[in-house]
Order: C-alpha cells, then sequence, then structure tokens
C-alpha cells in the first residue's frame, strides 16, 4: 500500500487546503478507519504548524516528541481519530481531537490535566470465559469488567494511559451528546427519548433541539453537561 494519496481524493474529515500540495500521508491500519482519522504526521504540520515539510514532522515523531492518548509514538502514520489526545510535553501543548460542525476532525487545545483522560463510546460487548465482559469501545480499545453494567452505546471516561474508569455515561434520557455523523455532525444537544424502529436494531435518539438521528451517530459526551466543547474556531 502507498504512504500517500492524493490530497484532492482524500477524507473529508481533513481539514487541510486539497490544492496546497498533490500528496498527503495515508494513515496506517489502526485504532481508526482511514475515512475517519487523520495521520499524526498531518497533525504535527498541516494542523499544528509545527513544521513546514513532512521530513521535519518525521523527525519531531521519530524523536518521541509526541504523545497519543498519553502514550509516546514514533509512528508518523499513526491514525487519529475523535476523542484521542495529543501531548507534545517538550512545547507544553495538549490537544483534544473532535469534530467540527463540518464533520472535519479539529485539533482543539486543552489543559494538561484534561490530556490525562478521553472519553469512549462502547461499540459492543464480549462474553469472555468466567462470566467476564469485554467492553469493545470505537478507538480500538478493549475493556474488560467484572460486572455488566454497561450498555452499547454508552461512554465512558477512562484516566490514560492507565484505562482506568473514571465515569460512566449511560444512553439516557438527560444525557448530553454530541452527533458524529448525519445532518448534524458536530452539534450537541441533550437526549430527550429512544425511540425503537420496526425492522431495525438501530432505533433513533430524539433530541431537546428538535431533530433526531439514528443511535450510531451519537457519542455520549456527559450527563448533566458535556465533559468536551464542539469546536467553532480552532487549530
Amino acid at each position: 500500500m502507498s504512504l500517500h494519496q492524493k490530497r484532492l481524493s482524500s477524507s473529508k474529515v481533513l481539514a487541510i487546503p486539497k490544492k496546497q500540495h498533490k500528496w498527503v500521508t495515508r494513515s496506517a491500519p489502526g485504532p481508526h478507519s482511514k475515512d475517519k482519522s487523520l495521520p499524526l504526521l498531518v497533525a504535527v504540520r498541516d494542523n499544528l504548524g509545527l513544521c513546514d515539510t513532512a521530513q521535519e514532522a518525521r523527525r519531531i515523531i521519530g524523536n518521541r516528541e509526541v504523545a497519543v492518548d498519553m502514550t509516546l509514538t514514533r509512528d508518523f502514520k499513526r491514525p487519529l481519530g475523535l476523542m484521542d489526545t495529543i501531548s507534545i510535553a517538550k512545547a507544553k501543548a495538549y490537544y483534544r481531537v473532535l469534530l467540527d460542525r463540518k464533520g472535519r476532525l479539529r485539533l482543539v487545545p486543552i489543559d494538561e490535566k484534561d490530556a490525562k483522560w478521553k472519553l469512549v463510546r462502547i461499540e459492543d460487548k464480549t462474553i469472555l470465559k468466567g462470566g467476564k465482559v469485554q467492553l469493545n469501545c470505537h478507538d480500538g480499545r478493549n475493556l474488560r469488567v467484572d460486572k455488566d453494567t454497561f450498555k452499547t452505546g454508552d461512554a465512558l471516561k477512562l484516566e490514560l494511559p492507565e484505562q482506568k474508569i473514571l465515569a460512566h455515561y449511560p444512553l439516557e434520557k438527560g444525557a448530553v451528546a454530541m452527533v458524529v455523523s448525519g445532518a448534524h455532525t458536530g452539534e450537541m444537544s441533550t437526549v430527550t427519548q429512544q425511540i425503537s424502529t420496526r425492522g431495525s436494531a438501530e432505533g433513533l435518539i430524539e433530541f431537546a433541539d428538535g431533530f433526531s438521528t439514528v443511535k450510531a451517530n451519537v457519542f455520549i459526551v456527559g450527563s448533566e453537561r458535556a465533559e468536551v466543547t464542539v469546536p467553532e474556531v480552532s487549530i
């Protein structure tokens, strides 16, 4: 597989100029799919503006100056996706990957303490030997828990990099959610009810702002208030 692809054909989630250069680095296979992620090199060079060339970005990453979810990485093709955190301790700079209202991934500046946790959405569950439950999350994490008190679509606040569960945010009435796909991408609103639809396991989620969307488009971001902020103007 080629390391690059033409910018004009790159995913719409990349918030980069399409005509400035012909090629852009392609994300490697990893915790986020290609169409929902941006490569770490692109984040360092194009989004954060820490350097001017791909060679310089590779050197910064290769020197282990960048951590993703509080883990240092040297993989310049490492895919960054929704809710990931980026830490550049040398520059005392910290960011969270969020969606704007045009469906583009943005790097939003955060405090150092906020880079030490992230939200994950439970995509499905697996029953393991001994009755333990494995929670399979949107960023590829698999969390083993003793008690099955979680449901698909719920969100967890995890301490990084230990993956300790700090909080559980159920998908329920009154929860605050971010829409991550569809016509209302990037919007936040309060859940008012869940509607089961005949012939579909998805169901609809209705919001206080008067719109609804399928469950797969909903990412819970808090119980009474949002733990993250939708980027309006960001890097």
